[in-house]
């Protein structure tokens, strides 16, 4: 790595923090003012915008006649998504989820990941099934927004005047959405700077265009949605750092993936190597998602460092693969038969508790942090 690659990366850093801050005071406005959740502004406007980095390369892939990258940014970057970024922030502070994310948002994105995988058997997804994946996620905003606004309206009819005596007014509409522009923009600038940095480096290491789209590219793509969560946990706003996960893993596949898959009419080609292995994970991590927020509704620290540790364990897999290093083997074989069986043992021993404490009516909306 060169001086000018590490400056690269610097400055994308320090752009993605700044792009961050602005994106969520802005929307966090903007939710207040024109009288939606903050859930649902991560789910919608704050998800879209910090996946327009994803759709930037994707395109640019097809463009380039690299497909294997368009793909392997979105697979990576869910996965990135579910395991780094909830991780990183159930670290700092538990996190809140939702029932609502569990009855409608987490059960789409599980979804439109197992239509992925099915879609992508035949080694491509079609102009037709690109335009379906654009539909569901157009139909899944229309809907959020919906539902929104009338759980809303309902909450302000029984609890009197929206905002509290003495709380400051949201600010005006124009000034919020000059704030989510301003932060978008130096997320999108950031995310580019990184990722060219980061990409150059990687590609000087002779590392294939999938790999890196799974690595370098995901991780540095998924930075925008990582400087969203953390300051929205920072400024109280937990459940948006949850929403925007789940809301950008579903525009991923249905904003991002359609439509690169429609503008070229042939399909967009997808790798056997992402169908056979980095989709199915990508599906899994979702799946997992569900036991832990529908049990407890909220993540706490310490399956936030599950999280992570399975993130490194993929990490650590993919780039021994793209090594063919002499540790693989071995290494697959600790995955497959101890720290596997074991996750899949702790998540179901802790959703068998979660409903044995609600089947004796203990329960609260919250989870301890343990």
């Amino acid at each position: 790595m060169d001086l000018l690659d590490a400056g690269r990366i610097v400055a994308g850093l320090a752009l993605l923090i700044a792009g961050g801050e602005l994106l969520v005071r802005g929307a966090s406005a903007l939710a207040r003012r024109i009288g939606i959740t903050s859930l649902v502004v991560g789910l919608t406007v704050v998800s879209v915008a910090t996946s327009s980095p994803e759709l930037a390369v994707a395109l640019g892939a097809v463009l380039r006649d690299e497909p294997g990258l368009a793909v392997g940014n979105v697979v990576g970057s869910n996965i990135a998504n579910v395991l780094l970024i909830l991780g990183t922030a159930a670290l700092i502070t538990p996190l809140l989820v939702r029932r609502r994310l569990t009855r409608l948002d987490l059960p789409l994105m599980v979804v439109l990941s197992a239509a992925l995988l099915v879609m992508s058997l035949d080694g491509r997804v079609g102009a037709a099934e690109g335009a379906v994946l654009l539909a569901a996620m157009a139909g899944y905003l229309a809907l959020a927004v919906v539902i929104s606004r009338r759980e809303e309206a309902a909450r302000a009819a029984k609890e009197g005047a929206p905002h509290a005596a003495g709380e400051r007014p949201p600010a005006p509409v124009p000034r919020s959405l000059l704030l989510v522009a301003a932060g978008v923009g130096l997320l999108a600038a950031g995310a580019e700077l990184l990722v060219e940095g980061a990409v150059n480096a990687a590609s000087a290491m002779g590392i294939s265009s999938l790999v890196v789209g799974l690595t370098v590219v995901a991780v540095g793509n998924s930075l925008p949605e990582l400087a969203v969560a953390v300051t929205a946990v920072r400024r109280g706003e937990r459940d948006m750092a949850v929403g925007n996960v789940v809301g950008s893993n579903i525009a991923n596949i249905g904003q991002v993936l359609g439509l690169p898959a429609v503008i070229s009419w042939d399909g967009l080609p997808v790798p056997a190597a992402a169908a056979a292995l980095d989709i199915p994970l990508m599906l899994a991590a979702a799946v997992a998602l569900l036991p832990i927020a529908f049990t407890g509704y909220a993540i706490a620290r310490w399956e936030g460092g599950l999280f992570l540790g399975l993130y490194a364990a993929y990490l650590t897999y993919v780039l021994l693969a793209a090594a063919r290093h002499d540790a693989l083997d071995g290494f697959t074989t600790v995955m497959v038969w101890f720290v596997f069986p074991l996750v899949a043992a702790t998540l179901i021993g802790l959703t068998a508790h979660e409903i044995g404490l609600r089947r004796r009516g203990r329960d609260g909306p919250h989870r301890p942090d343990s």
